[in-house]
């Protein structure tokens, strides 16, 4: 009788919906980054037997709905970024505690100095994705990246299970800490429209689309094409920072270099990359970056900055630069047949790569065997 009552209970069990609370996003609808679009999209293909438990914060909605898509909302009155995120994620992990999930979802280490506590209490399966190296950026302090990177050793010791989105950072997780992580990058498919765009492939221009900060290496590129009659349009949010005013100050007065500030309409965005010669890519960090596998699905050449993320990323099979002169040679070269037969293969294999890599429905099902 008690074997049977066991059994009865771990059948139930078995066909309970796993409860998912999701930790370290400003939130759903996606109004920010990567992160959110993440979130957004595994809500969207998410299977019957999963429910979500997404915090957000409240200061970045007017309009704040209590679900999405069946996913339940938390509004936490703290912003997400910046230093406030550390208190952000740790209030939101103080909640998890109390609501029990399955499975906590941590996106980003800044709360993670909190883990031990809470592993100590929950009984949580707890899956951290550590994102790019963020101690690594140059635009932190001394102060900021030390925490940041301690708070990286907490989170990879006290996390069940390491989610590194490129395999450069896998190889980083497994050098520095001992410990396999499980290597899962973002889709792009998002980024396609089931609409037609007139003159589809006629663009003469090159695309880029980032925030401008020094390690995205936009002074890299802006010096490349003023050097050259090649056109570029670059969308980035600058006038958030000196840095980004004055570099819009010095090259916007270029009649090759478009520099338009941040779009967020899905339609103008797939028309401007629809139609562009190729895909201008200068991240340094942060691993699998979402603008690229973006790029990848619109079958366009990517010329990216050389280094190990952007070559995981695109197979080594995409253009890759070091400096100011060598982005010039790659662009500088005759518009010929010949020129033009190396893009196709390029484009080609991009759109190859990102088909069998980076479509949510693939992202999904390996979140998903997680938890």
């Amino acid at each position: 009788m008690l074997n049977k009552n066991k059994n009865k209970n771990k059948n139930k069990n078995k066909n309970k919906n796993k409860k998912v609370s999701v930790v370290g996003v400003v939130g759903v609808p996606a109004c920010y980054g990567g992160f959110e679009s993440l979130v957004q999209n595994l809500i969207d293909y998410k299977s019957d037997n999963i429910d979500y438990h997404v915090f957000c914060s409240s200061g970045s909605y007017d309009i704040k709905i209590k679900t999405y898509k069946k996913a339940e909302l938390t509004y936490i009155p703290l912003k997400a970024n910046g230093g406030s995120s550390i208190i952000y994620d740790i209030t939101c992990l103080l909640i998890s505690l109390f609501k029990r999930p399955d499975t906590v979802l941590i996106l980003g280490v800044s709360g993670c100095v909190f883990l031990p506590i809470f592993k100590f209490f929950s009984r949580s399966n707890i899956i951290t994705n550590i994102d790019g190296l963020e101690w690594r950026r140059g635009k932190w302090g001394a102060g900021v990246r030390a925490f940041l990177k301690f708070s990286e050793k907490l989170a990879v010791k006290y996390s069940d299970v390491v989610i590194s989105d490129n395999e450069a950072i896998s190889k980083y997780v497994y050098q520095e800490y001992g410990k396999q992580s499980h290597v899962i990058a973002y889709g792009g498919d998002h980024a396609l429209q089931a609409i037609q765009v007139e003159d589809e492939c006629n663009g003469d221009y090159y695309f880029s689309v980032c925030r401008i900060e020094p390690e995205n290496n936009i002074m890299m590129i802006l010096k490349a094409f003023c050097k050259t009659v090649a056109k570029i349009k670059i969308i980035g949010n600058w006038n958030a920072s000196a840095y980004g005013r004055d570099l819009k100050e010095k090259y916007g007065q270029y009649s090759n270099i478009e520099l338009i500030d941040p779009v967020y309409n899905i339609d103008i965005l797939f028309k401007l990359r629809s139609q562009c010669l190729g895909f201008i890519h200068g991240h340094s960090a942060g691993g699998t970056n979402p603008s690229l596998v973006e790029a990848m699905h619109f079958k366009k050449p990517i010329f990216a900055f050389d280094c190990d993320f952007n070559r995981f990323s695109t197979n080594n099979s995409a253009y890759y630069f070091n400096s100011d002169i060598e982005l010039l040679s790659l662009i500088s070269e005759p518009y010929n047949e010949k020129t033009l037969a190396k893009y196709a293969e390029c484009a080609e294999k991009m759109k190859e790569i990102a088909m069998t890599q980076y479509t949510w429905v693939e992202i999904t099902r390996l979140y998903e065997e997680l938890y």
